[in-house]
């Protein structure tokens, strides 16, 4: 069964956050180990790897059911709040149909989907300094592109903007969620490190996004200069 373009571009999504997860893993321990164990960065890397993993592995699965495995098996792999959180997110994700191509409203119907299951799975909301205060405004501004009729690439970068700037808030937060919560005005001054996990898979899938329509573009253009010479 060959992949329909918009399975092969979620995968893509996925690997190029992965990628960027094992490179950025010691910085997100050391923001970790302010409040926490110390580990979130192993963790992050074992589930995005547990990610990848399943994905590669569902070439003869929907991409919605691809989803959906992923976001459990994923879970089991990273152990930890972050990765039960980020793994129901991604399996939520495959609670909608998603088509043969990616574009901004089925992008955002189904990253909809994910937070919709995520926000029934904890009591976390924004302003609690966690990973929701990135997660909720990429995905709220991703909505917002999709009806303006922006690309999956565009609406991604918004996405990606929205989680960085919520990310960066986070520093000026009082944890009051999880383990960090008993640091109380101590957790003052640092981002908070399962929000910044999410600032940098948003980056990623955006990177990934508007690379393909940027190459896509590119080849247009060059059918376009082809075709004037005829």
């Amino acid at each position: 069964m060959t992949d329909s373009p918009a399975k092969t571009e979620i995968k893509r999504m996925f690997s190029a956050a992965a990628k960027q997860i094992r490179e950025r893993s010691a910085m997100l321990s050391k923001l970790d180990s302010v409040g926490g164990d110390g580990d979130h960065g192993a963790t992050m890397v074992r589930f995005m790897e547990g990610l990848e993993q399943s994905m590669d592995a569902a070439d003869e699965k929907s991409t919605s059911a691809m989803l959906k495995d992923a976001g459990w098996s994923a879970m089991d792999a990273g152990g930890g709040a972050s990765s039960a959180i980020l793994g129901t997110f991604v399996a939520g994700m495959g609670d909608v149909e998603i088509g043969e191509k990616l574009d901004g409203r089925s992008l955002a119907e189904s990253f909809h989907a994910g937070l919709r299951a995520v926000q029934r799975q904890t009591k976390a909301r924004q302003g609690d300094k966690t990973m929701m205060d990135a997660l909720f405004p990429a995905v709220e501004a991703l909505e917002r592109a999709a009806l303006l009729g922006r690309t999956a690439g565009t609406a991604m970068k918004a996405a990606a903007a929205a989680a960085e700037q919520g990310a960066f808030a986070t520093r000026q937060m009082i944890a009051r969620h999880g383990r960090a919560k008993s640091l109380g005005e101590r957790s003052l001054g640092h981002a908070d490190p399962g929000a910044t996990s999410v600032a940098i898979l948003f980056a990623a899938f955006s990177s990934v996004l508007e690379h393909d329509e940027a190459e896509s573009r590119r080849q247009l253009n060059s059918i376009d200069e082809s075709e004037s010479y005829v």
